[in-house]
């Protein structure tokens, strides 16, 4: 229901070993030949690699590990819907990692309990001093459905946080099990709003916050139900055909350095898959185990990624 995640880099003259190190991070943390084969192209290339082929084990490991964590630099990433499901996985996922959660929701006391399930998780890189946890994430109760509530989320962002690293547009909700005749039309409103307009709304307020530098990651949550048809959920479909084309037509838009992406994260044992699977949902992996590997998927995307509808096939 789509092509792998990550996708080959061309290789250019102006690269170096450094600018390409999260990207073969798989490969030479586990497999020392590929490492040496790939040192030998830049050398064929007549680039100076920067690590020696007598690169120790050690060594290797490290820059692996580095590669999978997303890089040493710690990161502020900013997740809609982040009070259950995926949104709160991966928060717990990238806190333990030591980076800077910014969380919105429409549930109160949920993000209240998220702040201490945060707090607690909360790792620290080894380039960043310990700071107070309580301080560092950043909660809050917004509806990404309204332009108006969006736009107080960016303002508060910016004053408390400054512009994040990524934002991973998760918020998303889905119509119950029904033929389209038989969708209610506030339901069919609710899905198209929440998994439409409030992508557009994300886009329309942070987009340009992001512009100055040129910098800045932005994934839109598909799924499979976004590049194939099912019965009894179109609304949900529907909405997910269009997150797919709004974000390769805003790639289009964006400058170099920046991009935006598509993920279809898979199937995975949530509220939403319930409501469609019943107690079949309970054979799919778990919110946390999918986190654990789409942590690093989404720290390690770059502007090459730009426009791509891309699968986490783990």
């Amino acid at each position: 229901m789509g092509q792998n995640w990550r996708r080959p880099r061309p290789i250019g003259p102006t690269l170096s070993w450094f600018n390409v190190d999260r990207q073969i991070g798989n490969l030479i943390s586990s497999f020392r030949p590929a490492f040496l084969t790939y040192r030998n192209i830049l050398v064929f290339l007549n680039l100076e690699p920067s690590i020696p082929e007598s690169l120790c084990d050690s060594q290797m490991n490290a820059l692996g590990s580095r590669a999978m964590a997303g890089g040493v630099n710690p990161r502020t990433i900013l997740i809609t819907g982040v009070s259950k499901g995926l949104g709160k996985a991966l928060a717990l996922e990238l806190a333990k990692q030591g980076h800077t959660i910014i969380g919105c929701s429409r549930a109160q006391e949920k993000l209240n309990s998220l702040q201490l399930e945060l707090n607690s998780a909360t790792g620290s890189p080894a380039s960043q001093p310990i700071s107070s946890s309580s301080d560092r994430h950043l909660l809050i109760n917004a509806d990404v459905r309204l332009n108006s509530s969006v736009e107080e989320l960016a303002r508060t962002v910016m004053a408390k946080k400054g512009v994040p690293d990524i934002i991973v547009n998760n918020a998303g909700t889905i119509n119950k099990n029904n033929k389209i005749w038989e969708v209610p039309e506030e339901e069919f409103d609710t899905v198209i709003e929440t998994n439409v307009k409030g992508v557009a709304n994300m886009l329309r307020h942070f987009i340009p916050l992001m512009l100055a530098s040129k910098q800045g990651i932005i994934v839109n949550m598909s799924s499979g139900w976004g590049r194939s048809g099912a019965a009894l959920v179109a609304p949900y479909c529907a909405s997910k055909w269009a997150v797919e084309g709004l974000t390769r037509s805003v790639a289009k838009e964006l400058p170099e350095g920046m991009a935006t992406v598509a993920l279809n994260p898979g199937v995975i044992n949530t509220d939403m898959l319930a409501s469609c699977f019943g107690t079949s949902a309970g054979l799919y992996q778990t919110p946390e185990s999918w986190a654990l590997k789409a942590a690093a998927m989404i720290l390690n995307l770059t502007a090459a990624d730009n426009g791509a509808s891309l699968t986490d096939n783990s």
